[in-house]
């Protein structure tokens, strides 16, 4: 059983933990917020957890495993500072805001013998592997990928206020955080792309409130929208030389048709997983526990081609960070 403490306080704090005990492979054993009252109320429905509102003093307690949900920014120097503590890290999406801070964490964690996993987890969907044996034989022609979805922080946002998600300072938008998942779907089921490129609606910091993103592959392009103040409610497709195939959402797949031209449908075998974070939090306990190195390898490259991805577009669109516009930063 592996003990875990958490940082972020929000909802999906709560929905991992619920996936890690419903898994019967984590114990929750510490939670972590800048006020300990925050802490406390967080931690109201859970049995035996230590609550902090020091970092250090967190890091510190003993448990195996620091799972980080803050405000994009914070993901960095959070995930540094727990594996210079010993612990594995599992950092929600994004994972860093710049490529090489990608690159520090694997380095850093190689070094202290621990694990870090970014928590996307439509990457570790098991429908993905079913989508990708089903296209080993078809030539594929493109794909339309979309995740918007209107978001509960934009009543604030037109009210004059700044939620974090719509921050420059905390690193927001609609690309980090719902266009990531079809950057990564693009990734586990194509591999990595030639070059891409976002074009999008955005507020006066430079944020992008939605928009629409293209990533090159040598003979096909798959199309990307995405946004925070729209809702899309148009299925994925695929298209084949053989037919289309329709996916109910990128972010959790619970069905998959293919309709080849004559008409004819088939059913791909999804089995759907009512949890949509249970299948990432067994592939990292999985992981933890026995370590298969050349598929860790591989989470870790494909994380970094999305990170590479995502600083591309965001340059292609113009959106600056608030730690960008103080310092010329260079990736290479």
């Amino acid at each position: 059983m592996l003990k875990f403490g958490v940082i972020g306080t929000g909802a999906i704090s709560h929905h991992f933990i619920e996936a890690a005990h419903a898994s019967k492979q984590y114990q929750l054993a510490a939670v972590y917020s800048r006020k300990l009252a925050t802490a406390e109320a967080f931690a109201a429905r859970y049995f035996d957890v230590a609550l902090f509102d020091q970092l250090e003093d967190f890091y510190n307690h003993p448990f195996d495993v620091a799972y980080i949900a803050s405000p994009n920014s914070l993901h960095f120097p959070q995930a540094k500072a727990a594996l210079l503590a010993g612990k594995h890290v599992i950092v929600e999406k994004p994972a860093v805001t710049m490529p090489q801070e990608w690159q520090e964490l694997i380095q850093l964690a190689e070094e202290q013998h621990c694990f870090i996993f970014e928590a996307a987890r439509n990457y570790h969907d098991q429908g993905f592997t079913i989508i990708e044996d089903f296209l080993a034989d078809k030539k594929v022609l493109g794909a339309d990928f979309n995740y918007a979805k209107y978001s509960s922080k934009m009543p604030d946002l037109l009210a004059g206020r700044t939620p974090n998600v719509f921050s420059d300072l905390f690193a927001g938008g609609a690309l980090m955080d719902l266009g990531i998942y079809p950057i990564y779907a693009a990734v586990r089921l194509f591999g990595k792309p030639l070059g891409a490129t976002y074009q999008a609606q955005q507020l006066d910091n430079s944020i992008d409130l939605n928009g629409d993103g293209i990533l090159s592959y040598p003979s096909y392009q798959i199309h990307i929208k995405t946004g925070k103040n729209i809702t899309s409610k148009l299925p994925c497709e695929i298209y084949t030389t053989d037919g289309t195939l329709t996916i109910n959402a990128i972010e959790h797949v619970r069905s998959a048709i293919f309709t080849d031209h004559q008409g004819k449908e088939t059913q791909l075998p999804i089995h759907h997983v009512p949890h949509t974070m249970t299948e990432e939090a067994v592939a990292f306990a999985e992981m933890i526990t026995q370590p298969d190195q050349t598929r860790y390898q591989a989470w870790l490259n494909d994380a970094a081609h999305v990170h590479q991805l995502l600083f591309t577009m965001r340059q292609a669109a113009g959106i600056r960070f608030e730690a960008e516009k103080h310092e010329n930063q260079v990736t290479h």
